[in-house]
Parts: structure tokens; C-alpha cells; sequence
């Protein structure tokens, strides 16, 4: 049977791979920060293992007010620059504004790293049950150092460690993005992501692509 690891395992283990990665890739890397729980929790975990950063946003024009304003509040909490970096919306076409518009702009922002760091988690859903602590995509590579943690372990840490969180949250969500592919919880027997991209994309959340096609150009 396997030995289930403790959050503070976890913990260790993000910030092992978090160090030795940034060292491997010496600066050419790019920290994605959303405003969602999980982002934070990875940010926080960077700023914590010591290494050098930048932080990339990737927000849509209907991100919530409450994630401009959370994004404020991180950088002159921890004296960070979130880089933004805008992609429009058109409520009319919702299919595009993950596949095509969000993506497009991700493409962008990653032209000139190597490496980037994301916050998902292979707990959150069906499309992500096989993610890799490390993959790599047409030369780009992508490091996953919360991989391992649950849904409870992402509060447990925010909460131990007193981070702060968007206070959209309040608003009933447990998987947070910009308002047209964020809907809060409707049923207890809904999955975490069940709420993203409600129908447009299928069941289970879904992908909008940055985390399942190339972002190489």
C-alpha cells in the first residue's frame, strides 16, 4: 500500500524541485500567476525556496476586481512585480477564450523562457489526474511543483502560513479564473473543477490549452 506524504513533505519536496530547476535553468524562467489559490500557494513556495523570479500573469479583460486588487496586495506584501499581460474577450464566443485568445498570449509570454512554473495539481480533475512533475512540449518545459498537494492541503497551507487569497472566493468558487470561464459551486457532488468553462467545454472543466497544447509558436 502506498504511504500517503504529509503536507510538510509536500511542501519540501516543491521546494526541492523548485530550487533545482531555477538553478538548471539560471534565470530563464517564468513563475505563471493567475490569482487563484493554487498560483499563490506556488508563488509563495518560490519566494520561499530563495530564487530568482519573474512572475507572469496572463488575464483576460474580465478577470474579477477582486483579483486586480489581490494582485496589488501581493506585490507590495511581498515586494514582487507581477508582470500583466492582457488578451481580450469576447462574451459572444466563449470557445475562444481559452483555445485561441489565451493561449495566443501565452505563446508570447513563454517566447523567451525555457521553463515555466504552474500551479496545477493532479487531484483537480480528470484532464489532470497524469500531469508529470516535469514535462516537457516542443523544447518548452513546464515544472509542476504542487502537483502532489489536494485541494485541502492548498487551504491547510494558505491558512498555516498566512497567505492571503482572493476574496473572490467568497463568492462560492473552488476553481477561479476570469468571470466568463469561472462558475461557483452549484452541487457538494461537483469535482473542483467543475465550475471552469461550464458549458463550453465539456464536463470535468476542461482544458483551455495552456496546459495541453505547444505553446511554442
Amino acid at each position: 500500500m502506498e504511504i500517503k506524504k504529509t503536507l510538510l513533505e509536500k511542501i519540501s519536496q516543491a521546494k526541492k524541485l523548485i530550487r533545482e530547476q531555477a538553478d538548471k535553468y539560471n534565470g530563464r524562467y517564468s513563475i505563471a500567476f493567475s490569482g487563484g489559490k493554487d498560483s499563490t500557494v506556488l508563488l509563495n513556495l518560490c519566494l520561499q525556496a530563495g530564487v530568482d523570479y519573474r512572475i507572469d500573469a496572463v488575464l483576460s479583460n474580465y478577470e474579477f476586481n477582486e483579483t486586480h486588487r489581490f494582485m496589488n496586495e501581493i506585490e507590495n506584501r511581498y515586494n514582487v512585480t507581477i508582470n500583466r499581460h492582457f488578451y481580450l474577450d469576447d462574451p459572444s464566443k466563449p470557445e475562444e477564450a481559452g483555445r485561441k485568445n489565451k493561449v495566443e498570449k501565452f505563446k508570447e509570454v513563454m517566447a523567451d523562457v525555457d521553463c515555466w512554473f504552474s500551479g496545477i495539481r493532479r487531484d483537480e480533475g480528470a484532464t489532470r489526474t497524469d500531469i508529470k512533475d516535469v514535462e516537457e512540449l516542443d523544447g518548452l518545459v513546464k515544472v509542476n511543483p504542487i502537483a502532489d498537494f489536494c485541494e485541502i492541503d492548498i487551504w491547510r497551507y494558505l491558512a498555516i502560513y498566512r497567505v492571503p487569497v482572493n476574496e473572490a472566493y467568497k463568492g462560492g468558487y473552488r476553481s477561479l479564473s476570469c468571470k466568463l470561464s469561472s462558475k461557483p459551486e452549484e452541487s457538494g457532488d461537483e469535482s473542483e473543477r467543475d465550475g471552469r468553462w461550464k458549458g463550453v467545454y465539456g464536463s470535468c472543466g476542461g482544458e483551455c490549452g495552456i496546459h495541453s497544447q505547444s505553446l511554442r509558436k
